[in-house]
């Protein structure tokens, strides 16, 4: 079980360390999965939707027996979506019959699952949720820091939001943006579907990409790349959480650091596996042929 990764830094290492990572979330889960990962080295913002289409159906053409609903099951994951799930399955059907199950985080119409898009924003959410109440606290009244604004980032500023948290700085791609007394998330969800970025969003202030892991705030949540926190920055880290919602996003030197100075984290494999876990949910329907609701 892992996701479809397409980004210009995909290597052959990147992989196996991911899969690796797979491998001990789906056990942390308790999801009866071992671990996978797959990916292409390209910019798909730089793609076209037919060109994106075509390089989908080609990379499906050359692992159709690589996968399979008990072999090995892909999920979307960076620069990947239900589209290009959508289009795996398809692929993959033309080879082996429809097969629902092969691929999930696809779109509801294909067997999608209720809630696979929010589920690793949630389980974000949840995971905080317990890592706070264990320390006596609780998400109303913290100021968060999202480094990384995509489904996942997005999805969990969203949702802490709601329950009372303050979102005080954000960053995406595009750059970064801060506003002390709290950014109105909804509002920037809105500029980021009209622009395809943070930047330039009247409610912040616009910041240096490079500080964000560092400004002042409660709890951070790296929810981009892997390694984004190194021996570089750590000791200028000023959250006393951190909520790995990216795979991989501090480095065995940071962490040492980090731990040196009372600093609490909550490794990835837990933190962001909230996707795998509806993932399964969503296998386990297509699989016996059934459609629950979302609750």
């Amino acid at each position: 079980k892992g996701g479809i990764r397409y980004h210009p830094e995909v290597d052959p290492d990147e992989v196996n360390a991911l899969a690796q990572l797979m491998t001990w979330k789906t056990a942390v889960a308790n999801i009866p999965y071992g671990g996978a990962k797959g990916g292409t080295g390209c910019s798909p913002s730089d793609l076209s939707i037919s060109e994106l289409e075509r390089l989908t159906r080609v990379f499906t053409q050359k692992i159709h027996d690589l996968i399979g609903i008990h072999t090995d099951v892909p999920a979307p994951d960076m620069g990947t979506n239900p589209q290009t799930m959508a289009w795996i399955l398809d692929e993959y059907s033309k080879f082996h019959g429809y097969s629902p199950a092969v691929v999930t985080g696809k779109p509801i119409d294909l067997g999608g699952s209720l809630g696979r898009g929010a589920a690793t924003g949630r389980g974000v959410l949840f995971a905080a949720e317990a890592l706070l109440r264990d320390h006596g606290k609780s998400i109303a009244g913290q100021r968060f820091v999202v480094q990384g604004f995509g489904n996942v980032g997005s999805w969990a500023a969203q949702l802490i939001t709601e329950q009372g948290g303050k979102i005080v700085a954000v960053s995406d791609i595009t750059g970064a943006i801060k506003n002390k007394n709290g950014i109105d998330i909804a509002s920037l969800l809105k500029h980021v579907k009209e622009n395809r970025g943070v930047k330039g969003f009247h409610g912040a202030d616009s910041i240096d990409p490079n500080s964000i892991l560092v400004e002042d705030c409660d709890v951070l949540i790296p929810a981009a790349l892997g390694g984004v926190i190194n021996r570089d920055n750590a000791r200028d880290i000023k959250a006393k959480f951190i909520v790995e919602a990216a795979n991989h996003p501090t480095d065995p030197e940071a962490d040492e650091i980090l731990a040196k100075k009372g600093v609490v984290i909550l490794p990835d494999i837990y933190a962001n596996s909230g996707g795998v876990t509806v993932s399964y949910f969503e296998w386990v329907q297509n699989i016996q042929g059934f459609m629950w609701d979302e609750e």
